[in-house]
């Protein structure tokens, strides 16, 4: 609930900020002076609302599309010895890190890969793939288990939905009062809004859009660290490091998880130049060595 009302008290600031900002450069005479008459607080209050609605819908249902998404099977009756092992793992580190079980899953994948997701660190859900389990010693899994139950316990849906939903509010806000510049300004239209509006504004979206999400992956890159510092206090830094290394050897295999859940898996794969700033993880190098630092 705390980390809700967080949400939510971020979001009103957000407004406030960007409202009293704008106030104060007079960005409101300069838009009137040239002929737009637009309302900037209740633009930024009608893109807060939808900015952040969008954010939140798609917390509240990231259990559900993660288990559609991946095709995950829930372990409610284990039927073997591994899913056994699977199941007490993970209570024992859920207990450890002071959340409630959430719920374990196996994705059928062949790349070595897990996430974890959920609108709250006690209604989670947790998951692995086929392939992890098959491929890596029982010390490997359980240190990947550890870092997934770090995102859980670190509440880091929460706070990259709060980031997106910040994001949002921005990105819709900007793009329209580009458009409206372009329509009333350049374009001198006087009745309504023309194409020109609508043309302009869904190009900034995608502009300003993509320069968002890079935002967005900085902040999941830094999360990332600590889901891993987290998994190396509830599994050890060695067995940590080892699962690091064991994903490292496996890099050149695709990773197929949906985009919706790469930022919370624990393998993000790999990118090269300017994509390497739209990359969920960081390079898994910087996370060893990072460790290592930590001793």
């Amino acid at each position: 609930m705390m980390r809700i009302l967080l949400f939510l008290a971020t979001n009103l600031a957000v407004v406030l900020i960007a409202s009293i900002t704008l106030s104060l450069f007079g960005f409101n005479g300069f838009m009137a002076a040239n002929g737009v008459d637009l309302n900037l607080n209740q633009l930024l209050i009608f893109c807060a609302v939808f900015g952040f609605a969008g954010s939140l819908f798609s917390l509240f249902i990231s259990k559900w599309m993660a288990k559609m998404s991946t095709s995950t099977q829930i372990i409610s009756q284990p039927r073997t010895h591994h899913e056994q092992w699977l199941l007490q793992t993970v209570e024992q580190l859920s207990r450890e890190a002071g959340i409630k079980m959430p719920e374990v899953g196996i994705f059928p994948a062949y790349e070595a890969n897990a996430f974890a997701t959920g609108w709250n660190k006690n209604d989670a859900l947790v998951a692995v793939s086929q392939g992890l389990l098959e491929r890596f010693s029982r010390d490997e899994v359980k240190a990947v288990l550890a870092h997934e139950i770090g995102h859980v316990a670190n509440g880091d849906m929460v706070t990259l939905a709060l980031i997106q939903g910040v994001v949002n509010t921005f990105v819709m806000f900007f793009a329209r009062i580009i458009g409206n510049f372009v329509d009333k300004v350049i374009f001198k239209n006087e009745e309504g809004q023309g194409i020109a509006y609508y043309v302009a504004t869904i190009f900034a979206e995608l502009v300003l859009g993509i320069l968002a999400s890079a935002i967005v992956m900085w902040f999941s890159r830094k999360r990332e660290f600590r889901a891993d510092e987290a998994g190396a206090r509830l599994a050890g830094t060695s067995a940590m490091i080892g699962a690091l290394q064991r994903l490292r050897a496996e890099q050149g295999l695709p990773v197929h998880m949906p985009d919706t859940l790469n930022a919370f898996g624990i393998n993000g794969g790999i990118k090269q130049g300017l994509a390497r700033m739209f990359m969920s993880h960081p390079p898994l190098e910087e996370r060893i060595d990072a460790l290592r630092r930590r001793g």
